[in-house]
């Protein structure tokens, strides 16, 4: 902890763009500091300003320019680490450090369905952080420990069905995405492939969208977590927008329900964690737009500073009930926006 109270707090991955998110997002945060920064063999050693092509629009903050980036190894002096780090290391990387004693909040995808590992929204889930002593115990860690946010897409498909699902049940769930390159990280897509080009096809995408919400949703009982059983079909797709996942969501609910209900169901959407005031929640989770062609990933994907799902178009549906558009943005609230979120959860609820 530093002189000011703050948490100390190591990035790995810290040169990749969900890794520059939270770089940029942690600079003034008022619980932690970023101490840390962690990326691969051929960043480590050098400064950070060095070390990362920085991509996003705002300046890199200037306390982090002369870091040097370290090897992700849990020897960094930090109170916990976010990781961003690519699955194909990541898991190991991380269960490492929860095994060294250092809280891992994580936005990779390895350890999200592990079956002691809360996958964490706070608005939906929080009670889920409960099965943290479990995993503790389970896994012989001391003060260390794996929480992880949902998939980019998952995320703002959740913040959507929750007022619906808490309202009137879900039955069954369709959903079609148009997901931002920026989700597929640097380089990323080459340019000649997505111009004049839908890219049908995001590897693994597609699992994850149709089995994450049922762990999101489902309940923490007798130590163990008991899946929704509502059906999801997902169709993924990447687009020529650089920020912004927009996803058209057809739903089947368990009891009928007019168009001005589920309206007014959408804007009544209040967080069950507000009273807790953590710094990167928004106001509103869900933000409804009434304009015919709204949301817009250009227009919208910014609004609640990134942090909220932002909902239109809502309509009857001819096979299903109601279908309605979600956006979202990948990589704050469907990323490094989360897994801070999720940060703060902890802190508040004494886990950090």
């Amino acid at each position: 902890m530093t002189s000011s109270g703050k948490l100390k707090v190591g990035i790995l991955g810290a040169t990749g763009t969900v890794g520059q998110r939270f770089v940029q997002l942690l600079a003034d945060h008022p619980w932690f500091d970023i101490a840390e920064l962690a990326a691969s063999d051929r960043s480590a050693g050098q400064p950070y300003e060095r070390a990362c092509r920085w991509k996003l629009s705002t300046p890199m903050p200037a306390r982090v320019k002369s870091l040097i980036v370290k090897p992700p190894e849990p020897e960094l002096a930090c109170d916990l680490v976010f990781s961003s780090l690519p699955s194909s290391v990541a898991g190991e990387i991380e269960a490492a450090f929860a095994r060294a004693g250092y809280p891992v909040i994580s936005n990779s995808s390895n350890h999200r369905l592990d079956e002691d590992v809360p996958l964490l929204i706070p608005e939906i889930n929080a009670d889920h952080i409960e099965i943290i002593p479990v995993q503790q115990r389970r896994r012989g860690y001391d003060r260390g420990f794996l929480v992880t946010n949902p998939n980019c897409s998952t995320i703002a498909l959740a913040l959507a069905l929750a007022p619906l699902h808490q309202t009137f049940g879900l039955r069954a769930v369709m959903v079609t995405t148009m997901q931002a390159l920026s989700g597929a990280g640097y380089p990323g897509v080459a340019s000649l492939d997505i111009v004049d080009n839908v890219i049908p096809y995001i590897k693994n995408e597609e699992e994850k969208i149709q089995t994450e919400p049922l762990k999101i949703f489902g309940a923490l009982t007798d130590d163990r977590f008991v899946p929704a059983s509502f059906q999801i079909s997902a169709q993924c797709h990447r687009v020529n927008v650089s920020d912004g996942h927009l996803e058209a969501v057809s739903v089947k609910l368990e009891r009928p329900a007019t168009r001005e209900e589920i309206i007014e169901t959408f804007r009544q959407f209040t967080s069950p964690i507000e009273e807790l005031r953590l710094p990167s929640a928004p106001s509103r989770p869900v933000i409804l737009k009434e304009e015919e062609d709204r949301p817009q990933p250009r227009l919208d994907r910014e609004l609640a500073a990134g942090m909220a799902a932002v909902v239109g178009r809502v309509r009857a549906c001819p096979i299903l009930d109601y279908k309605f558009l979600v956006l979202g943005h990948n990589t704050i609230r469907g990323a490094a926006g989360a897994a801070i979120l999720n940060a703060e959860l902890l802190k508040a609820k004494g886990y950090l």
